[in-house]
């Protein structure tokens, strides 16, 4: 086995390299004798790979920095779209040459390829290399079926854009009892269909069927019907999450320097709101507004983490007229928050890494979706799941959000807390010993080793 060679390729956008280096950690510490080489940006893994105690020279995980694609002396001007353009028009030759140094390098021939399912053309590289191609998919297993089933949906919706058909329920997508037509992610019948984003998600819907496995980030008792439909029509799907359980960030160097935790300590269980938006989505000046508008007038004990150039946004003495029930900061350690007694909602944009931690938390969830899979996800946490609401309209106004904090803060609090429970314990339960997660994971070690 000392002679196993792992190539890990990373999409280095937004959270995707950070999600697939926890699952690849966890294989590298389970599989010490084989050698896995992490291929991503150097930003990328110059981000992932900086932690004090964390020597990959030592180690059996090691990164490899590949190009950008960005042209010496280029303008960016088109934001994250452009940036990924430039990226997949290079990303082939460029990963490609980096496995031939890696091997080089290591003296071990390439002996299987783990790839981000949005890096679908690592398929024909794996076939190249005569190896096996294993894609990780790191959203559910919702949003993984309508991108495989793209086509299918295409020809009964129709691609002449959806305007005025948003809240049409579609019934006809296999494992899906139910969805509502403008909750499916863009790309697949709403947006620009030709954007680069667009057609990678629609040729790894298309290529995802040739992996020897296909590990999720999810566990398969959230998504029965789902992973059964899934089961049936590919090899090995194996749900070995949520990562935020199986793979957690350690929590050892996590400092709560704005002093939360103390704060939440003197407030009552299940009263407060937690709000926060991740890395790529934060609401408008108009959204940010109205969110304070609502947190002021009903007076609703809240933590709020937003950056400090978005603070200016706030109305005028919204920081002094809610500093006795109201804390705002940059940033919060947010495991260590949302497992606090004290909070009853988590306000965030549906992103899944988001519902898996309110799940793994029993947190109910206000959903304010804003592209990708955020719409499926707040479809399912809504209507499946029912562990929290979307935002009326799917924007924040003032009176949308105090009817959404009345209505899981109050009317419906106790129905909420008992569902996403249920969750919880199901979770705990898939990544426990002999749970469905920890099984999935030990199918994935023999399918590597058998390469």
């Amino acid at each position: 086995m000392s002679n196993y060679h792992v190539a890990v390729i990373a999409f280095p956008f937004a959270t995707h390299a950070g999600l697939l280096y926890g699952l690849v950690q966890r294989l590298a510490n389970t599989l010490p004798n084989v050698t896995f080489t992490f291929f991503s940006t150097k930003i990328s893994n110059s981000s992932i790979f900086n932690s004090q105690n964390y020597n990959y020279r030592n180690t059996n995980l090691k990164p490899c920095d590949v190009s950008d694609g960005v042209p010496e002396g280029h303008v960016l001007g088109g934001g994250l779209e452009e940036i990924i353009g430039l990226f997949f028009k290079s990303a082939k030759k460029n990963i490609h040459n980096a496995i031939i140094s890696a091997e080089n390098d290591s003296g071990k021939k390439i002996t299987c390829v783990i790839a981000d399912a949005f890096m679908w053309f690592s398929s024909d590289m794996a076939e190249e290399f005569n190896v096996s191609w294993i894609p990780v998919w790191t959203s559910a297993a919702g949003s993984l079926s309508v991108h495989v089933d793209t086509d299918v949906i295409r020809q009964n919706v129709g691609i002449q854009g959806i305007d005025g058909r948003e809240d049409e329920i579609l019934n006809f997508i296999p494992g899906i009892s139910e969805v509502r037509l403008g909750n499916l992610p863009g790309g697949i019948v709403s947006g620009d269909l030709k954007s680069p984003f667009s057609m990678m998600l629609h040729k790894m819907g298309k290529t995802i069927g040739k992996g020897k496995a296909i590990p999720i980030n999810s566990f398969e008792e959230l998504d029965p019907q789902m992973v059964q439909y899934l089961k049936s029509n590919f090899n090995n799907i194996l749900n070995v999450g949520p990562f935020n359980l199986t793979s957690p960030p350690p929590l050892a160097n996590v400092v709560d320097k704005y002093d939360c935790i103390e704060w939440l300590n003197n407030q009552e269980p299940n009263s407060v709101a937690y709000i926060g938006f991740g890395t790529v989505a934060t609401p408008p000046p108009n959204e940010l507004k109205a969110m304070a508008q609502a947190l002021e007038e009903k007076k609703i004990p809240f933590i709020w983490s937003i950056k400090e150039n978005f603070m200016s946004h706030f109305p005028q003495g919204f920081l002094e007229n809610t500093s006795e029930y109201g804390k705002v900061v940059p940033w919060v350690p947010q495991v260590q928050v949302l497992e606090h007694s004290a909070i009853g909602v988590f306000i965030n944009h549906s992103g899944w890494n988001s519902v898996l931690e309110s799940i793994a938390s029993g947190v109910p969830i206000i959903c304010r979706p804003f592209f990708g899979d955020h719409h499926m996800n707040a479809w399912m946490v809504e209507k499946v799941w029912k562990i929290g609401v979307t935002i009326e309209g799917g924007v924040f106004t003032k009176n949308g959000t105090i009817d959404a904090l009345d209505l899981v803060l109050s009317k419906n609090i106790e129905e909420l807390k008992e569902q996403i429970g249920m969750y919880k314990a199901l979770a705990l339960k898939a990544v426990g010993t002999s749970g469905s997660s920890t099984q999935n994971f030990n199918k994935l070690v023999e399918i590597i080793t058998s390469c």
